[in-house]
């Protein structure tokens, strides 16, 4: 049984990204040649590094930066994108406290979007999520290697923190293999890393290789905001989807991927990457200037790790038959 994944990276739709939504709708976020992309696939997954509410107060983190909260209406946004699923492992999902995470799953639940990684006890936010497409069962564990203050308790709402820095937690490999048992497909997503970085840290070298011992038959990253190679089992970093963030002129984190992934069965068989242009508060298929430069970025990470990339009609492509 054949099955497609559309996975997205970093996806914020707060401060000026959430501007745009209220004066201009949700349709003007993405272009609509992206739809047609998206629709191609059975599951469409993201990592959603906001949190989606009209209340709460900012997170008492000293040092912190950067918060970020969108409207209510950011779930219908991304639901009529197509988005199926969102993990909110990351360290944003409580930038407005618990009452602003409660609101982010609740608005997401009534737009049908499933969620994964966060939640209102430590349980809740470790539970993996179980979704059905093609006729597979497809398991999704969300976790995030920092920041810790905002690790759920067994009492306390937050996200599904591993300390990797430290090793793949036991806890972490026993849910992995949990999951495999009761899947055919079994998927981790991690924010894991530093910002920035063009190629996966050693930490998340160490934990990708425990990770797949332990069942998992995908491990999909972000957290970088650039993009970053994948093998034939790990995507290191989707790098980012959508924002209003300054652009770094060397690293071009307004350049993006959005990525399709074809498994057979619980073997991933080919990935599609279709170059995307980050304008602001606006993701756009690549100019042909952006996408030359893509190309030569995902195709050198990707060769440091073993993996061949070609071009094929406006994409990029990795088989594996």
């Amino acid at each position: 049984m054949t099955v497609t994944i559309a996975l997205a990276g970093d996806t914020m739709l707060g401060r000026g990204v959430a501007r745009q939504l209220a004066d201009f709708g949700p349709r003007s976020l993405f272009a609509p040649e992206l739809k047609p992309v998206i629709d191609q696939a059975d599951l469409f997954l993201l990592n959603l590094e906001c949190c989606v509410s009209a209340r709460g107060h900012r997170a008492p983190l000293p040092g912190k930066a950067f918060f970020f909260r969108a409207p209510p209406s950011a779930a219908d946004a991304l639901a009529l994108l197509g988005v199926d699923a969102v993990t909110l492992a990351n360290n944003h999902a409580l930038d407005y406290g618990p009452q602003a995470l409660a609101d982010t799953r609740s608005l997401l639940a009534d737009a049908g979007i499933e969620a994964v990684g966060a939640g209102p006890d430590l349980a809740r936010a470790r539970a993996p999520l179980v979704l059905t497409a093609g006729g597979l069962r497809i398991g999704l564990l969300g976790i995030a290697d920092h920041p810790e203050e905002y690790a759920a308790g067994p009492h306390t709402p937050g996200t599904a923190y591993a300390d990797l820095h430290n090793g793949v937690p036991r806890w972490l490999t026993e849910a992995v293999r949990d999951l495999r048992q009761d899947t055919d497909v079994t998927l981790v997503t991690a924010h894991w890393g530093p910002n920035m970085a063009t190629s996966p840290v050693r930490h998340v070298l160490r934990s990708a290789p425990a990770l797949l011992d332990a069942g998992a038959t995908l491990i999909v990253g972000h957290s970088a905001h650039v993009f970053q190679g994948f093998t034939r089992h790990v995507l290191f970093d989707l790098g980012d989807f959508i924002d209003d963030y300054a652009t770094d002129g060397r690293l071009r984190n307004d350049l993006g991927l959005l990525f399709l992934l074809t498994l057979d069965g619980a073997s991933l068989r080919r990935v599609d990457a279709f170059p995307l242009g980050l304008r602001y508060c606006h993701t756009r298929p690549a100019t042909p200037r952006e996408y030359a430069w893509i190309r030569h970025r995902l195709t050198t990470a990707c060769a440091s790790l073993g993996t061949s990339v070609t071009a094929e009609d406006g994409h990029l492509m990795a088989r594996w038959d």
